[in-house]
C-alpha cells in the first residue's frame, strides 16, 4: 500500500500513525496538494490528502473511509475502534470532536496564509475559532470524566486524532493556544507524543 500525502496535514498524519499501530506495511510517499500538484494529481485527479493506493491498485480517498477499510483487513483483537456497542459509540464521539477540531484549525490556517488581508472576514474567522475552542472544550470534559490511555493496546483511532488534532493546533496557530484552558487534552497529547508511532510520524 502506498499514503499519499504531507504529514503535516493532521489527516495523513493520523492515518500514518494508524496504520503503523494496526500492523500493516505502507509506503509513504511526502507529496504535496499545493507544491507537487500535477504529481499529486497523476495519482488522484481529486487531489485531496490522504489518498491511499491499495495493493490491488484501488485509490482511496479520505481518511475516515481510509481507516475503516485498514480495519477490514486485522483481526478484531488488532483493531482500533471498540467492538462493545458502548464504548464505540464513546470512541465516535471522541474521534469526531477531534475531526472537528482538525477540520477548523484547517479553515483558520488557510484564511491566513491563503487569503488576502484585507478580503479576509473577522466574524466568520471569530465563529470558527469557536467551533475549535468547542471542540477541544468536548475532548477536555470527557477526558476529564474517563481518561484515554496513550499506550498501544489502548489509545485506538480516537486517541490517535485526538493527540494530532491538539500537535496541529498547537504547531500551526500558536497565536490561539488553548493550553491554559485545556490541560487534559494537553497533557494526554504529550503522552501519546512520546509512543514510539507517533515520534516516527512526526508532523514537520
Amino acid at each position: 500500500m502506498q499514503l499519499i500525502g504531507m504529514l503535516d496535514s493532521p489527516y495523513v498524519r493520523r492515518t500514518a500513525i494508524c496504520l503503523k499501530l494496526l500492523g500493516l506495511p505502507f509506503e509513504h510517499r511526502s507529496l504535496s496538494v499545493f507544491s507537487t500538484f500535477d504529481a499529486f494529481a497523476a495519482i488522484n485527479p481529486v487531489v485531496k490528502a490522504p489518498t491511499l493506493i491499495a495493493d490491488d491498485g484501488t485509490v482511496l480517498m479520505d481518511s475516515t473511509l481510509i481507516l475503516q477499510y485498514l480495519e477490514s483487513l486485522v483481526d478484531a483483537e488488532q483493531r482500533l475502534i471498540p467492538v462493545d456497542p458502548a464504548e464505540r459509540l464513546r470512541a465516535l464521539r471522541l474521534t469526531g470532536l477531534a475531526l472537528a477540531a482538525c477540520e477548523k484549525s484547517v479553515q483558520l490556517v488557510y484564511e491566513r496564509e491563503l487569503r488576502p488581508l484585507e478580503k479576509r472576514h473577522e466574524p466568520w474567522t471569530h465563529r470558527v475559532r469557536t467551533q475549535v475552542r468547542a471542540a477541544f472544550h468536548g475532548l477536555e470534559v470527557e477526558l476529564a470524566q474517563v481518561p484515554v490511555l496513550a499506550t498501544p493496546d489502548a489509545i485506538g483511532e480516537h486517541g490517535v486524532t485526538i493527540a494530532v488534532a491538539w500537535r496541529f493546533h498547537q504547531l500551526l496557530l500558536p497565536e490561539v493556544d488553548f493550553s491554559a484552558e485545556f490541560p487534559e487534552v494537553a497533557r494526554f497529547s504529550a503522552q501519546a507524543e512520546g509512543m514510539p508511532a507517533f515520534r516516527e510520524t512526526p508532523p514537520i
